[in-house]
């Protein structure tokens, strides 16, 4: 009698090892850089623009404190603005300095203001000045002057409640249970119109005087800013930084189709409120610091979005890109046509004014495509 062994086993060569699959949860394009507290993903090429325009904007920077009716050596330039001592310290760092400051915080919070409603509304013509934002600014501040209120101390909160109410009376004639883009745009032209009717009608009842210093206010102009201007307006957009940075985040929510965003249990209502709001301050702040430099809202933001090729408008290069605009407009405004200086809206409006064209006759044959 033989007895049969038999092995539970399986033999070597029978096993099959399967290894899993390998799930890439890293987007294409996005690097990841993890510190010890936190990780978080960046967009390689958004980070690479955003270099290159850091390093323009440092180049116009100090082109605009070198040059004006004296030249100043760059080298003694980057003395002043380290902090060391230097024989043209008067002519840098407490003549031309304070404008050029005030300058580089109005292009930055106008950039992001427009990448801030341009992403709400999903239009890019949708930027404050072509809503009414900064006409209810202005049309609240040349009604202050026209009554006598002509402190550089107070205007600026006049015409942030001024563009506060002008953005409001765009939202609540725009919602009807939604906030639908093409209704949105097109109330806030028309409310921007109606503004800027009111604000020549404050211009005809002035003083003659008043009425010319509010329509040199009312180009866009740095000439004469100093450091009482730039305080309270740096103060203010820290104040306003926390936001920001909580729509960095809220823009790929708000991106979404209404529909999905339901879904996934985002507040679309209360997350566009927010978004729009902190917007708005920041483009009634810049223009009561500066007056309504036109069109850096509507530009920077599309000219850093096409640069980046991301999906949502990035906030960071659209404020290097508007302070980039409104520093050059600047310096081009008071060099070009020297010894007469131009307000740096004329500038922007010669620039935005064409790309704003360009925009519409794109969109028009977008629609008929």
């Amino acid at each position: 009698m033989t007895s049969v062994h038999t092995s539970k086993r399986p033999a070597a060569s029978a096993t099959v090892r399967t290894r899993p699959a390998t799930v890439r949860t890293r987007p294409t394009g996005y690097a990841v850089v993890r510190r010890p507290r936190a990780s978080f993903l960046v967009h390689r090429r958004a980070a690479a623009v955003a270099g290159v325009l850091a390093v323009l904007l440092f180049a116009a920077v100090v082109a605009n404190l070198t040059l004006g009716e004296s030249t100043v050596p760059p080298v003694e330039v980057v003395k002043v603005m380290l902090g060391q001592p230097s024989p043209d310290e008067l002519v840098v760092g407490t003549l031309r300095m304070p404008r050029m400051v005030v300058g580089l915080m109005v292009g930055a919070a106008l950039g992001v203001a427009g990448a801030l409603i341009q992403t709400v509304a999903r239009n890019p013509l949708a930027s404050p000045d072509i809503i009414g934002v900064t006409h209810g600014a202005a049309a609240a501040t040349v009604g202050a002057m026209t009554f006598g209120l002509t402190s550089y101390a107070v205007l600026p909160y006049v015409s942030v409640a001024g563009g506060l109410a002008a953005a409001a009376l765009v939202y609540v004639f725009a919602w009807r249970g939604g906030l639908h883009a093409t209704r949105f745009v097109l109330i806030g032209i028309g409310v921007a119109v109606a503004l800027r009717s009111v604000t020549q009608l404050f211009l005809t009842k002035g003083d003659y005087l008043v009425a010319q210093q509010a329509k040199v206010w009312m180009t866009g102009s740095l000439n004469g800013r100093g450091w009482d201007q730039a305080a309270p307006l740096g103060w203010a957009l820290l104040a306003l930084l926390p936001f920001v940075l909580w729509a960095a985040r809220a823009q790929r929510e708000v991106g979404l189709d209404d529909d999905t965003a339901t879904a996934l249990g985002v507040r679309l209502g209360r997350s566009r409120l927010v978004l729009v709001g902190t917007g708005v301050m920041l483009a009634a702040l810049a223009t009561g610091a500066a007056g309504p430099v036109d069109f850096v809202a509507l530009l920077a933001p599309q000219v850093a979005r096409r640069l980046t090729r991301t999906a949502q408008i990035p906030l960071l290069s659209s404020a290097l890109l508007g302070a980039f605009i409104v520093t050059l407009g600047d310096l081009l405004a008071r060099k070009l046509f020297s010894p007469t200086e131009l307000p740096v809206g004329v500038l922007t409006a010669a620039i935005g004014a064409p790309y704003l064209i360009f925009l519409i006759i794109r969109s028009r044959t977008g629609a008929k495509a």
